[in-house]
């Protein structure tokens, strides 16, 4: 392929390594957008038999023995971590910040020599420098990540400069074969030059087909190969682990309060977001909760290849809008068969498969890792390519709860302002919790007439074990806080009476001196915890000091 057909193309040169494969036959149909589907990581893979290698190799690098595939996944490990940024809200499959730790058990075969040995079916997103292979006898010497996966795009800009048969069914029916050779890619429109002359793919308004033999080696799904060298024929198990992108997880909390507001029940789930194109089947699936401190690049990421635009009017009419090619189905034929792509009529794109899946039957177990909280799965699950699933984290009843309405001012200065409500209580066993919670979306209800109305939905903070929980319930118009110089006036509307807190921010050095009600501390700053009666007013008065310098 030339160097600017290569730009074209999208890709960079050296990137990659390409591989023989079994042909593929690719039907590809005109349309508006081009989204070749997920690949399936459960699919039947290649037999991992050794190939000989004949090709010959550059001058000191040392010749292949075998070129093989790893056998599929017999047992597969995923752990997620969440993205640093993340607290709480929905998540984007498109826009997933976090990553996973992820572990695959395969069988491989070598030969006597260097093998290079294909792991396919990995995470879009993997991380080559982190990978690692154990369990041979002698350790990995390079490692590449292919980037280019097979797509009509792909497959065209490959057969540049290349001898291609087109297929053209004539108006009677009849099929022509003619050959020829692809002078342009699809970036531009497809250009190819037969001994009739050059002409642009589909400008001749009839069905056309190009059959590629032996042109490309592109991979079918994500691929990392290794090379390692082994002393003598072997079988080994080997266990591959990296690092991939385009994971993330959050957990989302409902709280039900009972009629008298004195204890709720509140239940939990948490949400695997995969955003690679490769499932994970039957995973051994844990999630992490905390902050890992991660220096990593950008991955670079597949090419799967962009429309091939087939811009002209066969018809003779300007009004046809320009047409676009895209991959509907893509089938493993037998080795040695030719890859061929259809123009057919237009038709819509499937969608990029998306997934929401909800999982009940079992909770996920809470462990401790460091400093880190781990959460795991009791029981493998699968977790598929661009889905979303939730599985049960906990489920609690009869916590008892207090609502306390409270406000954060800044000392000597005029202000009026609605209360704060919250609902608190303390994250122990006594109260039927007493376990780590991480930070989420929680959404709280109340009964209203036998129907569950919702009260307020906030964030929740990472909460460890004793550690007091509060619920943000918005602000409370009935009580309202006005403040002066050097008083605050807190007023009841309720009909009934209220606890309340008034925080107060000093500037620094200062300390309150005097004050008409006990004043306490908490997060070193001084509280006042006053009881407002129904339908009345209490008035705190202080004095401060600043610091002498």
């Amino acid at each position: 392929m030339h160097g600017a057909s290569k730009r074209r193309a999208g890709l960079r040169v050296g990137h990659s390594r390409f591989r023989a494969v079994p042909a593929l036959v690719l039907a590809v149909a005109i349309g508006p957008n081009f989204a070749p589907g997920p690949a399936i990581a459960d699919a039947p893979a290649a037999a991992a038999v050794p190939v000989a290698a004949a090709a010959p190799t550059a001058a000191g690098v040392p010749a292949l023995a075998a070129d093989t595939v790893a056998g599929s996944p017999t047992a597969l490990s995923l752990t997620v971590y969440r993205a640093p940024e993340r607290s709480a809200g929905s998540i984007d499959l498109d826009r997933l910040g976090g990553f996973a730790l992820i572990s695959e058990t395969r069988t491989v075969h070598l030969l006597a020599g260097v093998n290079r040995v294909r792991f396919e079916g990995v995470a879009d997103g993997i991380e080559p420098a982190s990978a690692m292979v154990t369990g041979l006898d002698q350790g990995v010497i390079e490692k590449n990540r292919e980037g280019r996966v097979l797509s009509p795009a792909a497959l065209v800009a490959a057969a540049v400069g290349r001898s291609v048969t087109l297929l053209r069914t004539e108006k009677s029916g009849k099929l022509t074969r003619t050959a020829g050779t692809i002078r342009s890619d699809a970036q531009g429109g497809v250009v190819f030059d037969t001994a009739q002359g050059v002409e642009a793919l589909r400008c001749s308004g009839l069905p056309e087909t190009f059959s590629f033999t032996g042109v490309t080696d592109l991979a079918a799904t994500p691929t990392l190969s290794v090379r390692v060298r082994s002393s003598r024929p072997v079988t080994r198990t080997v266990t591959l682990a990296y690092l991939a992108g385009g994971f993330d997880w959050a957990a989302d909390y409902s709280a039900g309060l009972s009629a008298d507001g004195k204890s709720m029940d509140l239940g939990a789930w948490v949400t695997l977001a995969n955003g690679n194109g490769t499932g994970f089947p039957d995973a051994h699936t844990q999630v992490v909760a905390g902050r890992v401190n991660r220096e990593s690049g950008e991955v670079e990421p597949l090419d799967r290849g962009g429309p091939i635009l087939a811009q002209c009017w066969p018809r003779g009419s300007t009004s046809d809008p320009p047409q676009y090619l895209q991959m509907a189905r893509a089938a493993v034929q037998g080795i040695g068969q030719t890859r061929a792509f259809k123009l057919m009529m237009p038709a819509s794109a499937p969608a990029p498969l998306e997934e929401d899946m909800v999982t009940a039957a079992h909770r996920v177990e809470q462990e401790t890792l460091g400093d880190l909280k781990l959460y795991r799965v009791p029981e493998e699950t699968t977790v598929a390519a661009r889905q979303s699933k939730q599985v049960r984290l906990l489920d609690r009843s009869a916590i008892p709860v207090s609502f306390v309405y409270g406000a954060d001012l800044a000392a000597g200065e005029a202000s009026q302002t609605a209360a704060t409500a919250l609902l608190r209580t303390m994250n122990t066993r006594a109260n039927h919790l007493g376990l780590p919670l991480p930070s989420g979306r929680i959404a709280v209800f109340s009964l209203r007439d036998g129907q569950r109305l919702l009260r307020h939905e906030s964030d929740l903070h990472d909460l460890a074990v004793d550690e007091e929980v509060e619920i943000g319930m918005g602000e409370s118009p009935d009580v309202q806080v006005v403040a002066d110089k050097d008083s605050v006036a807190v007023s009841n509307a309720r009909a009934a009476a209220i606890q309340f807190e008034l925080r107060l921010r000093l500037p620094p050095g200062a300390r309150i001196v005097r004050a008409d009600h006990p004043v306490g501390a908490k997060n070193g700053r001084p509280i006042f915890r006053l009881s407002i009666p129904a339908r009345k007013t209490v008035t705190v008065r202080y004095q401060t000091r600043a610091k002498v310098r």
